[in-house]
């Protein structure tokens, strides 16, 4: 059954607002797949604030065009689905990592890192990135251990003093 000219500037339109919301974004042929696993893999997206959506390559196109996000060659032939990353990027390409390495049906075409295209390896290695609090984590303990260091040597010669002052003013234990 075709669609409708309206119906395809819909999805064009809503894709296109899709691809420039999206911090990062996975293309992915996914040829012999059931509807379950394709339902499994759009829940998985989800949980990570992310969307999945098998799409017809030449709106596809039109929608990245309208983005102004240039496609690469062959990413958008053969069968097509696109995993969009609204939140964390990392934790949606480590779902469609972690995808591929059990599926024989799924194969990452590569992707876009904000409107910087990457490859099937730049996918696995988002994916290969600690979640996003484990980032945040590590970078304030980066920024904060200097300013720790800081105060700890302030505060020595000042620590050292009152341990004199406390030792004189305790008395000296009596000798048997």
């Amino acid at each position: 059954m075709a669609i409708t000219k309206q119906r395809k500037n819909e999805l064009v339109s809503q894709y296109s607002e899709w691809v420039k919301r999206s911090q990062a974004m996975v293309v992915v042929q996914y040829t012999g797949l059931t509807m379950q696993n394709i339902d499994a893999l759009r829940a998985k997206a989800r949980e990570v604030g992310g969307e999945f959506h098998v799409m017809k390559n030449t709106l596809a196109n039109v929608a990245f065009e309208q983005a102004n996000v240039p496609v690469e060659g062959a990413l958008l032939e053969g069968s097509t689905a696109i995993g969009f990353a609204f939140q964390d990027g990392p934790a949606l390409a480590k779902v469609f990592s972690d995808f591929a390495k059990t599926s024989e049906f799924v194969k990452i075409k590569g992707g876009y890192l904000g409107a910087q295209s990457i490859g099937a390896e730049g996918i696995k290695a988002l994916a290969d990135l600690p979640p996003l609090p484990v980032m945040r984590a590590t970078l304030l303990g980066v920024l904060m251990a200097p300013a720790s260091k800081l105060v700890r040597t302030l505060a020595e010669p000042g620590r050292q003093i009152a341990a004199v002052i406390q030792a004189h003013v305790e008395p000296a234990p009596a000798a048997a």
